[in-house]
């Protein structure tokens, strides 16, 4: 368990609190703000309890060294537009900047500069944790998509001072516990993207712990060759295909079901308006490559999905960045809300690429969570310990 801005007294305090200001920058301009304006509902909730508000983060990798363009300086412009509060910046995230930039900020949230400017954060110093400690009262840790990260600011300063989680990384544990802590069941599972070998642990912690595993994008070619299918010129990893052969094994011992596509959408090249057909799994041309499942696999995927009733989501079923190789993927994420909206299943999905899937597909406001952590969400998968997980636990104690 851990404890949430409920269980403690902020009225006169100061908040150190891990945000995600990581985001998606060019010419020094924020392009995509949804992580900022997750952090809303925390900073609100801080400020209303009479607290100071101080955001720590970090941006880029800058390897200990400060690096002109890797500045939180555009991102606390955007905090200060986003979430419509003054801001302040300073221009170091320890030291005199940063304790005059709090002490003169007033009523303004104060945005630190880059935390891994210095060693010390990768390094999970704890000499430099406590240069972050002595900046305030209470951590408040918001930011699940680092939590993966062992690292000053989301691990080692949890432990020299009461911690809690914000709202964001509430939501975030209270959801992904739905899913795989204490699910409703039956659990199924969605994963898709590009190599097996980028998901081969998450495969195998899903194989145990849900009913149904659906396999899609390129990842599913591997485990079609694996069981004797020509896959033609579809992406392809020949080498894992004695390891595929090995989950299908764990599935079936376990009692989960693993369902591969039985049609195939191929094209020849892969590019917009591409001449395209639509064959049975086993006539792949050996001049094409599948691109996406084929509507025959979309409808019995869509069937199989009616009898769940928790469901976690990571990668497309195809190529969704170019139509019509996203038929596949926009008809699953349909049903699956449809399935959210009518109450009969639990829907968290999260990844970058199933981000962007279920936008395109304009049913992220359907979906019952999604996360935007990436490698965060993708070791939670897996069933490893998140390190700035454990360390908010640990403080609840």
């Amino acid at each position: 368990m851990f404890k949430t801005l409920d269980d403690l007294d902020f009225a006169g305090k100061t908040a150190l609190v891990r945000a995600d200001l990581n985001v998606p920058m060019l010419n020094g301009v924020v392009t995509d703000a949804t992580r900022i304006a997750r952090l809303a509902p925390t900073v609100k909730d801080l400020r209303a309890k009479g607290a100071k508000v101080v955001l720590l983060s970090h941006f880029g990798r800058p390897k200990g060294k400060r690096v002109e363009e890797m500045t939180l300086a555009p991102a606390a412009r955007a905090v200060e537009d986003v979430l419509g509060v003054p801001v302040t910046f300073a221009n170091d995230c320890i030291g005199a900047d940063a304790v005059q930039a709090i002490a003169g900020s007033g009523d303004a949230v104060v945005v630190l500069e880059n935390l891994r400017y210095h060693a010390g954060e990768e390094a999970n110093d704890e000499g430099f944790a406590a240069a972050l400690a002595a900046l305030g009262d209470i951590y408040v840790n918001d930011a699940f998509s680092a939590a993966h990260r062992a690292h000053a600011s989301t691990h080692r300063i949890a432990g020299l001072m009461p911690a809690v989680a914000g709202r964001n990384m509430q939501a975030e544990l209270e959801a992904l516990s739905a899913a795989l802590g204490e699910p409703e069941r039956p659990v199924a599972a969605i994963v898709g993207g590009a190599k097996v070998s980028t998901k081969l642990a998450v495969l195998e912690n899903l194989v145990g712990r849900v009913e149904l595993l659906i396999i899609g994008g390129g990842m599913a070619n591997t485990f079609l060759y694996a069981g004797g299918v020509s896959v033609g010129k579809s992406l392809c990893e020949p080498d894992l295909a004695e390891t595929a052969r090995q989950v299908m094994a764990k599935a079936a011992e376990s009692g989960c079901e693993i369902a591969l596509p039985g049609d195939a959408v191929v094209a020849r090249e892969f590019k917009a308006g591409a001449p395209f057909e639509v064959v049975p799994i086993d006539a792949i041309p050996d001049d094409a490559m599948m691109l996406d499942v084929g509507p025959e696999t979309t409808r019995s995927l869509c069937e199989k999905l009616q009898s769940c009733r928790t469901l976690i989501w990571n990668g497309p079923m195809g190529a969704f960045e170019i139509p019509p190789f996203d038929d596949g993927t926009v008809g699953l994420a349909e049903a699956v809300a449809d399935l959210t909206d009518a109450g009969s299943m639990r829907s968290v999905a999260g990844g970058g690429d199933t981000v962007a899937a279920m936008s395109a597909a304009g049913v992220s406001e359907r979906i019952t969570y999604i996360s935007t952590a990436g490698g965060a969400f993708l070791e939670w998968m897996e069933g490893r310990a998140l390190p700035g997980v454990e360390a908010l636990a640990e403080a609840a104690k």
